[in-house]
């Protein structure tokens, strides 16, 4: 019989005893240092367990803070207990960055209340919205209980689509009352502190009736968090000393992203087992490190169009010859010469400053206004790349292209 090239791999022991426990996706059974947000969440939303809707509630906090893994778990111990004492809660999580219209969005929460007995999903599109909600809160009244509607994201949803989603939601339960005896609640959850300025007051008043706020984790929080995640997923023994202390530092200098620290301590677990070594040792997640950190900006890169792909290689050309808080003067200075050894017409200074702002948008540069007295305004600009790539090499990778960009001889602006 031929070799397959997959035999040896597949023979080979893993270091994992399961790795899905180590994604962020997986909904564990304990969450560490939630204690508090999770005992305010529960408090409103045991109203469900009693026939009473549960105030609507807006969950704060950075990227990895636990919000969804939290409201994950309180929602299915919700479920569970609501069937036991026969009064049955739905909850339903729509995920604001994917579903992002409101047609979308009441058709996504249509189509999770799809009995068995009905036939006619809610289509993608091509009713009426206002026919999309009246069947929305047909489902709901012939499913009864309380439903609690989880808008995960909800400031994207709202930045592109507006507030009348959230109207609507929001007055639900007028129509549910006047039609049955479902009830309604909604929990929105957002990276965004200020994103309810876009809301109509009326919006606001009802739809942010409680605030919980998760704070980041820090590193000794995060290093709890990962041992308990690595007794299950990975096997005893195979992380070296100082290995998780490490992944939970550089999380740590993230905002407390919890995501980051197991995307990293499973890299290096991947780094270690790729090498063909049994233990994962402090080099293994600076390897990792360095692989999460360009597969996030890769594809960033890649879709930028030519002439903003070469204002950020003329920001990154003037950090490597030693400039920080770079003006925009001497952006446009270096871009101009990059468009000659690229092949390209220059745009004009006015044209390079809006493509600064959407590379700011983008989160790889930070442009700042700076007063300079009576000199007037100025903006200061820097790079956001991580210091531990070589971020005109990680260009490079993305676009050859830029090649001959990076060989081209440059004349900098002099600072005397």
């Amino acid at each position: 019989m031929e070799e397959n090239i997959f035999d040896n791999l597949l023979t080979r022991p893993s270091l994992f005893i399961n790795k899905e426990v180590m994604r962020h996706s997986h909904s564990p059974t304990e969450l560490p240092h939630r204690d508090r947000e999770i005992k305010a969440i529960r408090f409103n939303l045991v109203e469900a367990l009693k026939g009473q809707i549960p105030s609507n509630m807006i969950l704060y906090g950075v990227t990895g803070a636990g919000k969804t893994a939290v409201i994950r778990f309180i929602n299915a111990q919700l479920e569970d207990k609501g069937k036991q004492i026969g009064k049955p809660v739905n909850p339903v999580h729509v995920n604001c960055r994917t579903i992002d219209t409101q047609y979308r969005v009441l058709a996504f929460l249509g189509n999770s209340l799809l009995e068995s007995y009905e036939k006619e999903d809610i289509p993608f599109t091509g009713w009426p919205t206002d026919r999309v909600f009246d069947e929305l809160v047909n489902r709901m009244n012939r499913r009864g209980g309380v439903h609690v509607i989880v808008l995960d994201e909800i400031d994207h949803l709202v930045k592109k689509a507006g507030d009348d989603l959230l109207y609507n939601l929001c007055n639900i339960n007028d129509d549910l009352k006047r039609l049955g005896q479902a009830r309604c609640c909604v929990i929105g959850i957002s990276n965004d502190l200020k994103f309810t300025e876009y809301l109509d007051p009326r919006v606001k008043s009802r739809l942010g009736q409680e605030d919980v706020i998760f704070s980041p984790y820090d590193a000794g929080q995060l290093s709890d968090i990962l041992e308990k995640r690595a007794k299950e997923g990975i096997k005893s023994g195979v992380l070296g000393d100082g290995v998780v202390q490490l992944c939970s530092a550089l999380a740590a200098q993230e905002h407390g992203d919890a995501r980051r620290a197991l995307d990293l301590i499973r890299v290096s677990t991947e780094k270690a087992e790729q090498s063909g070594e049994d233990v994962v040792e402090v080099q293994h997640v600076r390897m990792a490190q360095n692989q999460i950190e360009c597969d996030q900006i890769t594809p960033v890169i890649k879709t930028l169009p030519p002439q903003q792909k070469l204002v950020l290689f003329s920001v990154l050309l003037n950090e490597r010859n030693g400039l920080s808080n770079i003006a925009t003067g001497e952006v446009y200075e270096i871009y101009r010469q990059a468009c000659k050894h690229y092949g390209t017409n220059n745009l004009t200074q006015r044209r390079i400053t809006d493509l600064l702002s959407n590379l700011d948008m983008l989160g790889l540069i930070n442009s700042k206004t700076v007063s300079r007295g009576r000199y007037g305004r100025s903006k200061e600009i820097n790079s956001c790349m991580p210091i531990s790539i070589d971020a005109t090499e990680l260009m490079i990778n993305a676009d050859e292209s830029l090649n001959s960009v990076e060989k081209g001889k440059y004349r900098f602006q002099s600072r005397l």
